[in-house]
């Protein structure tokens, strides 16, 4: 299947992110949360696939399971970290004997102490090199792509990293999606050198609610994505869960419907394996089951 096919005509694209959760009751959890999210319609679901490949059979136990109980299609993300061709090649053959139905195709972040990634022997050093294997010898699958409004932390510049991602699109990624960001104008303007370049496929935002100030600081820290000031202030107004909850919502709201009036293709939630911010801000845009 192409992932780009859920992004064409009237009804937008519209995608959720989980992890391997780490225990029974977590993954019980998770479940109840894919529930209500498949009230949504979503085009497809993916799950994340841990530091070095350490969650790679959950990763397809997680999306199998999501396939069989809603019958929405499913991605299984993989990176090139710590792992050979062969081992690649030997995941992706599982992927497609479970029935997955397309790759979130990543390099993978440097493994915990190092700063820069390396290959191992035998493995592949570049995402756009992941995809190419995916093509040439899984090309049924669908391939999604990683994209940074904001630049990637390792780029030397936003034009290097442009180039990367060009190379991933050119070697058969059918989709992008991007880095979760909270300024709408960086988008705008990374959509703007992202034509200009000549990337044609679907250019998806990536979002994540903010439930929780402490939290998004942490993940914002790790990935290099700016927090405008006043949102900054607004959040820490109260030291109180539903307050920070509700006030999250609320800009993930504005900012979805910025984005959807300015005619993106779809959109991209990271949900953390939890439903209730996903949904209202999916429920407060009327992007429900009218979809």
């Amino acid at each position: 299947m192409k992932l780009s096919s859920f992004y064409h005509g009237d009804r937008m694209g519209l995608s959720f992110e989980l992890f391997p959760p780490k225990t029974e009751k977590g993954e019980t959890m998770l479940f109840q949360h894919v529930e209500q999210l498949a009230q949504f319609d979503p085009s497809f679901i993916t799950c994340t696939y841990g530091a070095g490949g350490s969650t790679r059979n959950k990763t397809l136990a997680i999306v199998e399971q999501v396939k069989n109980r809603h019958q929405i299609p499913v991605a299984s993300h993989l990176t090139c970290v710590g792992t050979t061709v062969e081992q690649l090649r030997l995941y992706l053959a599982e992927a497609e004997r479970l029935g997955i139905d397309a790759i979130v195709a990543l390099r993978g972040d440097p493994p915990q102490g190092q700063t820069t990634f390396e290959a191992v022997a035998g493995g592949l050093q570049y995402a756009n090199e992941l995809v190419s294997l995916i093509r040439e010898e899984f090309g049924n699958f669908g391939v999604a792509v990683a994209g940074y409004p904001e630049v990637h932390q390792e780029a030397a510049n936003a034009d290097l990293d442009l180039e990367n991602l060009k190379r991933k699109v050119e070697a058969g990624a059918d989709i992008v999606i991007t880095q979760l960001f909270y300024q709408n104008e960086d988008f705008f303007r990374f959509r703007d050198r992202y034509q200009a370049a000549g990337i044609n496929v679907p250019l998806v935002p990536g979002i994540l609610p903010v439930t929780s100030l402490t939290q998004i600081q942490r993940i914002t820290s790790l990935c290099g994505a700016r927090l405008p000031q006043s949102f900054v202030n607004l959040l820490a107004q109260r030291d109180d869960p539903e307050w920070q909850f509700n006030v999250g919502v609320e800009f993930a709201t504005e900012q979805v419907q910025g984005l959807v009036g300015r005619q993106v293709p779809g959109l991209h939630f990271y949900v953390l394996n939890k439903s209730q911010a996903t949904s209202a801000v999916l429920k407060n845009i009327n992007l429900g089951k009218c979809r």
